[in-house]
């Protein structure tokens, strides 16, 4: 089985994380980590070492791969984010995606939309939403 792990440096995205790590190592499966952004920087950085933080945790080694080409244009910059995770599921064919949700609520999600929904709405991949 192939894991995805999107994460942003939440604390729902972090925790979304150690539990997909969990599966990973209960079911052997591989476990991908991956983080997109507009801009690296310092904060990305810090990022890739607390996800190094939580695979050492679980007896898993690796980092966040950090995709810097997040493409926003006129989309919601969420919704643009779960549709390039949609794209490197198919790509690299995942078999389950592990992700956080920030329960901004309805009028966040009308407002700021949600990488979390457009990945498990569009029904292409088996999706748990961790809060």
């Amino acid at each position: 089985m192939k894991i995805l792990a999107p994460v942003d440096g939440s604390e729902c995205s972090m925790r979304a994380l150690g539990f997909a790590a969990e599966v990973a190592v209960r079911f052997d499966a591989t476990l991908d980590v991956v983080h997109f952004t507009d801009a690296p920087g310092d904060d990305t950085e810090r990022l890739q070492a607390q996800v190094s933080n939580v695979l050492e945790a679980e007896g898993l080694d690796g980092d966040a791969e950090v995709i810097g080409d997040v493409r926003l244009g006129n989309l919601k910059a969420s919704d643009q984010v779960g549709k390039d995770i949609l794209e490197l599921v198919e790509e690299r064919e995942y078999d389950h995606v592990v992700m956080g949700h920030h329960g901004t609520g309805r009028l966040g999600e009308l407002l700021l939309g949600s990488a979390a929904n457009t990945v498990s709405k569009s029904g292409d991949v088996p999706t748990t939403i961790v809060p």
